[in-house]
């Protein structure tokens, strides 16, 4: 319990478990219920483009941020250091949520480059922003093993300065450093996606942040 407790030593919560205080996303698709931030779509009730409930308590720069997620069917994911396009349209950093293994846990650029990290890659962005792949976090089979089917998936996200690293129950599966000056982006909002498409449920529970400092810029010589 002692170390379970100096881990989340720092860690500020995001979700009050009750209701969407702090939160602003479509009525019509975003509520709290069972403990969880729900997003659902319906065949009566479709997104005609992608929505997202957004994080309305301020901006992330560096951070390692942690929370628990279960899908029933869709596409979702968490933005992070991302932009407010208005009418709960968001770009940027999105850690993938998908309940499938292999899938949950890779890096996409909503509205922007696209998938820039699959599970499994170490990745570096040049400053032409071309795509690297310089390496590997581990073995595809392995981080697929460690995934839960229709249940509950922990995440966990670390920004620190262009490196950004996540993993999914406790499994790293991306490591990417982005050195492309226009596609990236060292401060933004959070929120959570729910992807135009079929009817789908995803649910988000256990939001919390922890910030760090962000190294000050040393004087030149």
């Amino acid at each position: 319990a002692a170390e379970s407790a100096d881990a989340e030593a720092g860690f500020v919560s995001l979700f009050n478990g009750k209701d969407l205080a702090g939160w602003d996303g479509n009525p019509d698709f975003w509520s709290a219920r069972d403990g969880a931030i729900r997003g659902e779509t319906t065949a009566e009730k479709p997104t005609r483009g992608n929505t997202f409930c957004i994080w309305r308590g301020g901006t992330v720069e560096d951070f390692e941020l942690r929370l628990s997620f279960r899908m029933r069917s869709g596409n979702s994911g968490i933005q992070y250091r991302s932009e407010d396009r208005g009418n709960w349209r968001v770009r940027g950093y999105q850690a993938e949520v998908a309940n499938e293994p292999g899938r949950a846990g890779f890096l996409y650029d909503e509205g922007g480059r696209g998938r820039i990290c699959l599970v499994g890659e170490k990745v570096v962005m040049d400053e032409e922003g071309k795509k690297q792949v310089v390496g590997s976090v581990g073995e595809l089979p392995a981080i697929k093993a460690s995934f839960k089917l229709n249940d509950w998936n922990d995440y966990r996200i670390v920004a620190q300065g262009n490196h950004l690293v996540h993993h999914v129950n406790g499994v790293q599966t991306i490591d990417f450093t982005d050195n492309d000056p226009k596609g990236r982006s060292l401060s933004g909002i959070l929120a959570l996606q729910i992807h135009a498409g079929p009817p789908m449920v995803v649910e988000f529970k256990e939001i919390r942040l922890k910030a760090f400092p962000r190294p000050e810029a040393q004087p030149a010589p």
